[in-house]
């Protein structure tokens, strides 16, 4: 038997990692200013995903976009698929957790959200990169102006850093002119 059969035996005999349980997102440790910082007229923000200071809801928002899930998550996962859910709605809004399902046999999955005037639909393919497993979606969605339909796409790398210490690295592709952006949200248990 050949070095190389012997390290395809081994590999093809790894255990995934096991994504599953209750996170919480980690603050932000760093503060970033903006250019209205800088001249005196505005506040500073603390966090990936912070209000501008003082602005209500609708405002729009300061830094990156997270995970592109919410600070608490659930994950459950078995042998064939991975399930992350979390709150977005508010209490009032009667509204169930977000649930999100990955095929992690690589095939396309299909979730679907109420949000707005309407549903928006997503499609995910997951895939192994040795312990990490990456999530890539395209979010369907018109444009605002044309009214024509337009893609985005979103890849989470997840890893586990340790049992409690869940990472989430979000890289979007530009939308509507926008630079792509790449973030890191660490999870804890």
């Amino acid at each position: 038997m050949s070095v190389l059969t012997v390290f395809a035996i081994a590999w093809t005999g790894q255990t995934r990692p096991d994504f599953s349980g209750k996170w919480t997102s980690e603050p932000e440790p760093t503060q970033t200013t903006t250019p209205a910082d800088r001249s005196g007229q505005g506040g500073n923000q603390q966090g990936g995903n912070a209000d501008r200071a003082g602005a209500g809801r609708g405002a729009p928002r300061l830094g990156d976009m997270g995970s592109g899930w919410g600070s608490n998550i659930t994950v459950t996962q078995d042998p064939t698929r991975l399930t992350v859910e979390y709150v977005f709605f508010a209490r009032g809004d009667m509204q169930p957790p977000l649930k999100f399902v990955y095929a992690l046999d690589g095939s396309e999955t299909r979730n679907s959200v109420m949000m707005g005037r309407g549903i928006q639909a997503q499609t995910s393919r997951a895939r192994w990169d040795g312990d990490k497993l990456v999530i890539t979606t395209v979010h369907t969605f018109t444009h605002p102006e044309t009214g024509q339909p337009m893609t985005s796409e979103l890849k989470q790398t997840l890893s586990l850093e340790s049992p409690s210490r869940l990472v989430v690295e979000s890289t979007r592709n530009g939308v509507l002119g926008g630079p792509p952006s790449t973030a890191q949200t660490i999870y804890r248990k």
